[in-house]
């Protein structure tokens, strides 16, 4: 591997992370990177922000659903929505902590919530249990692991280190220490990967200095 790697901060909630999962690996294989997956809380960083979810808005919530499975038929992936959303997806957060960022059972507990007709969803521990186990882990013990006090400050430590670094949405690709946010940006990632970003430090300076004259009340 050449470069420092790939940083995939995503949340189960949000149907573009699992969007860009099924297609961050052979990206990064392509420019000889590893990625580092990086699960965190999506509404802490609304609450951070001060911003609202797609699906906290009727019409936006709508048509997100229809985009992503457009683009799930782009990307040839199949895509079928979760039994409920927005849902609680901290079970599922913390149990990829507690299994060492283990790659199967993120792509596990991400096809259960948008991959599967059953729609099972991941809210409930025998899903994620069953899951853990589908790829050779043990489930009960994974989930009774994922209530350990340390498994939740290690979710809200990932949280917080993507606040720091600027990080508003899910999912955010960082390279170094620039960002790439959403399904839209994978070409922009590859792009700068390929050393072709056309955004300067001259330019990304000027975009800083602007000031706003107008303000929404």
């Amino acid at each position: 591997m050449t470069g420092p790697p790939i940083v995939f901060s995503f949340d189960f909630i949000s149907p573009y992370a699992y969007l860009a999962w099924t297609q961050i690996h052979a990206l990064a294989a392509r420019h000889g990177r590893a990625v580092t997956p990086r699960p965190i809380l999506f509404a802490a960083l609304l609450n951070a922000h001060g911003t609202k979810g797609p699906a906290e808005i009727a019409p936006k919530r709508v048509y997100v659903f229809k985009d992503a499975l457009r683009r799930a038929a782009r990307y040839g992936v199949p895509f079928a929505p979760p039994p409920s959303h927005p849902f609680n997806p901290l079970l599922a957060l913390r149990a990829v902590h507690a299994s060492g960022m283990h790659r199967g059972l993120i792509d596990a507990l991400f096809a259960a919530t948008w991959g599967e007709a059953e729609h099972r969803g991941v809210e409930h521990p025998d899903v994620v249990a069953a899951c853990a186990d589908a790829v050779g882990l043990d489930g009960v013990a994974l989930v009774e692991r994922a209530g350990a006090a340390d498994v939740k400050d290690a979710v809200r430590a990932a949280t917080d280190a993507a606040l720091a670094e600027g990080v508003f949405g899910v999912p955010t690709m960082t390279v170094g220490d620039e960002p790439f946010w959403g399904t839209d940006s994978l070409p922009l990632l590859e792009q700068h990967l390929r050393g072709e970003d056309p955004v300067t430090p001259a330019l990304l300076e000027r975009v800083r200095a602007i000031r706003a004259s107008a303000s929404r009340r």
